[in-house]
């Protein structure tokens, strides 16, 4: 019985305490701001799909030449085939073969990564001389995102207590610790992902110079909400 007393007793001192805690907290004078901060980043790898296929060619091309003269191709634009591309699926209509008796035509999807726009305008240009067409923008990234993410995320913080700052110096009074901070949102704009990028024929544009290209960037945007003590 003594136990049970002294049980719900400590129970009510501990709620009792968080009441007043809580209590405190909104009794005290405090500012709410929201910090904001966005920082564009531009890409360093860029991700793009390149499909190979023999209907494309009228069955007068097998996969395999094809494979090879891609091959050379990426290697006069200053790509390390080894390092920079990789088989991302195999595939052919033999299941139809039987039932058609059409000819068995295969495909095959490279990824390419490559590092800046310079060499992707390489890329297409060699690849168009070669009459491979079927060519797009999977997506775009940065090596090193993650430090760029957290400090879009410190600037919106710092925003936030300068917002705060500025807003209590208007009244004469100033601001002391953070009582709260609150993950808002964040967002990663890449327009880029999945754009297509079509080549097709023997345009002018194999014998032009390689020309540099202004990449669209990446832009992380990211918002906090903050609480400061006003002294």
């Amino acid at each position: 019985m003594k136990r049970s007393i002294v049980i719900l007793l400590v129970m009510f001192i501990g709620l009792n305490l968080s009441a007043q805690n809580q209590k405190n907290f909104i009794d005290q004078n405090y500012i709410e701001v929201k910090g904001v901060a966005e920082l564009e980043v531009v890409p360093n790898e860029i991700y793009v799909n390149i499909v190979l296929d023999e209907k494309d060619t009228k069955n007068k091309e097998s996969i395999e030449q094809l494979e090879q003269k891609m091959f050379a191709a990426l290697e006069r634009a200053g790509i390390d085939i080894e390092k920079q591309l990789s088989v991302s699926d195999f595939s052919s209509n033999l299941k139809y073969h039987f039932f058609k008796g059409s000819n068995v035509l295969k495909s095959k999807k490279f990824e390419l990564l490559v590092n800046d726009s310079h060499t992707l305008a390489k890329v297409y240009i060699e690849l168009e001389k070669i009459r491979i067409s079927n060519v797009n923008i999977l997506r775009v990234d940065h090596s090193e995102i993650e430090k760029y993410r957290k400090q879009v995320k410190i600037n919106a913080i710092k925003a936030g207590k300068e917002k705060a700052e500025a807003l209590t110096e208007a009244i004469g009074e100033k601001i002391g610790k953070a009582i709260y901070i609150n993950e808002n949102s964040s967002h990663v704009r890449n327009d880029y992902a999945n754009t297509a990028f079509k080549i097709r024929g023997s345009s002018s544009l194999a014998k032009m110079y390689v020309p540099k290209l202004d990449f669209q960037k990446i832009k992380l945007e990211y918002s906090v909400h903050l609480r400061f003590k006003i002294l």
